[in-house]
């Protein structure tokens, strides 16, 4: 049984080593093609008929900088309405959002999700002339040109389009800078890698748009997982519609102040994940071999983001476990050195990472080395998160409650030589 383990551990190891570098390469790649021009609409006469959607629960302290925000836009008014969906309150949100001109929606029973509250409220909005719907999240701020840069996209043959999802309070807390750190990291190292490979970028849950016919296309408003903008995202790829990357639309978001609040975030991301790839994986796999087939080969490899995770933490324990058998023998101090090597060398190639991210959009400012010390840590504690998931998945909602009211000014980020938000040329 020994000599069988022995002859066996090595070859799973190297078998999920092979896996995992393909996996990384094809990041890498996506990461070093962040680096060409991005992407350039153009300027288009404003034409679009925006409808805004929010969904809030309680949400009455923040909401208010966010319509303010969108009420300012440099665009025209009689173009886009704002309509608030509020469900499940037990504050004043509904009032706060009327009594600053949005319109509201109370949904008059509660939901589980996010996606639930948009389902709902679809059905009651489709009819109201609109040609695209954006999305934001409560604690949001706009820019005053994001509706611009979304007809912009439009009108260049976007079906649809995620936003640069920036942060309005990366100096808070440690947390809150990795929370930054690791948006700016999906802003340009996935989103900006895969709009310079002609591939589709991913919803982000707030700040993206899709129009009327991409929405008929896929069936309507209709996500019924925790990740309903991962869901969206599928759907959208699965009916070979490209997401467009709009850099120049951005949007302000809250970061989570604790560690915590982190954990429930993440915890419902890997879950919503699981949910995702389990009801999509066949239809994308299907689709890889139809038009735009590459654009569904692509989202497969990024749902495998879970299954990687566990994988390399497995792999890990597999590499110290033959580390720690050799010559026929367990010794505890060669199965824990190998796993201690591994660890800080994951913890240094997220340092790296985080400070190249920090050079390319240059955000380097002292109040952000906190987040930089702590961010392989952010990291590393996703492995037992993405573990636990698979164990018991979540399955609804938890609200994170949102307190930093903040106005655009306040949240303008230190910027270095380059600007936050690539330029297109």
């Amino acid at each position: 049984m020994l000599k069988f383990s022995a002859e066996l551990l090595p070859q799973l190891t190297r078998m999920l080593g092979l896996v995992l570098a393909l996996w990384g390469g094809y990041y890498l790649l996506t990461a070093l093609m962040s680096a060409r021009r991005a992407p350039n609409y153009g300027r288009h006469r404003p034409c679009t008929r925006f409808l805004v959607l929010i969904a809030a629960r309680n949400e009455e302290q923040v909401i208010g900088p966010l319509i303010n925000s969108l009420l300012m836009q440099r665009y025209p008014r009689e173009l886009y309405e704002i309509w608030v969906v509020a469900n499940n309150c037990t504050d004043n949100t509904a009032r706060a959002a009327r009594s600053l001109g949005a319109n509201v929606l109370e949904c008059p029973f509660p939901v589980r999700t996010k996606g639930e509250a948009l389902n709902w409220a679809w059905p009651v909005l489709r009819d109201r002339g609109c040609d695209a719907v954006c999305v934001f999240d409560a604690d949001n701020l706009a820019h005053p040109d994001f509706l611009r840069e979304m007809n912009n996209a439009r009108c260049a043959g976007a079906q649809a389009a995620q936003g640069f999802r920036d942060s309005k309070n990366p100096y808070d807390t440690p947390l809150s800078a990795c929370c930054s750190i690791y948006y700016w990291m999906m802003d340009r190292f996935h989103n900006a890698g895969k709009a310079a490979m002609g591939l589709s970028a991913m919803l982000n849950g707030t700040g993206f748009m899709i129009t009327l016919p991409a929405l008929e296309r896929i069936g309507g408003w209709n996500t019924n997982t925790i990740s309903e903008d991962l869901e969206m995202t599928a759907q959208c790829v699965s009916a070979g519609i490209r997401i467009a990357w709009a850099p120049r639309a951005v949007t302000y978001d809250e970061q989570p102040l604790t560690w915590g609040q982190s954990v429930i975030q993440r915890r419902r991301w890997s879950s919503g994940t699981l949910q995702v790839a389990g009801k999509f994986y066949p239809r994308l796999l299907a689709a890889v071999f139809r038009r735009e087939g590459r654009l569904s080969a692509d989202l497969c490899v990024t749902l495998l983001i879970p299954a990687i995770q566990a994988a390399g933490l497995i792999q890990a324990l597999l590499t110290a476990l033959c580390a720690g058998v050799s010559g026929g023998q367990f010794s505890l101090e060669a199965f824990l050195l190998p796993l201690a090597a591994g660890t800080m060398a994951a913890a240094g190639m997220a340092t790296l990472s985080a400070a190249a991210v920090l050079t390319a959009e240059g955000r380097w400012d002292w109040r952000i080395v906190k987040g930089l010390g702590w961010y392989w840590l952010f990291v590393l504690t996703w492995l037992p998160i993405t573990v636990s998931t698979f164990l018991v998945p979540t399955a609804t909602w938890v609200e994170i409650p949102h307190t930093r009211v903040i106005t655009r000014m306040d949240c303008a980020p230190a910027r270095g030589k380059k600007r936050a938000v690539p330029a297109a040329e």
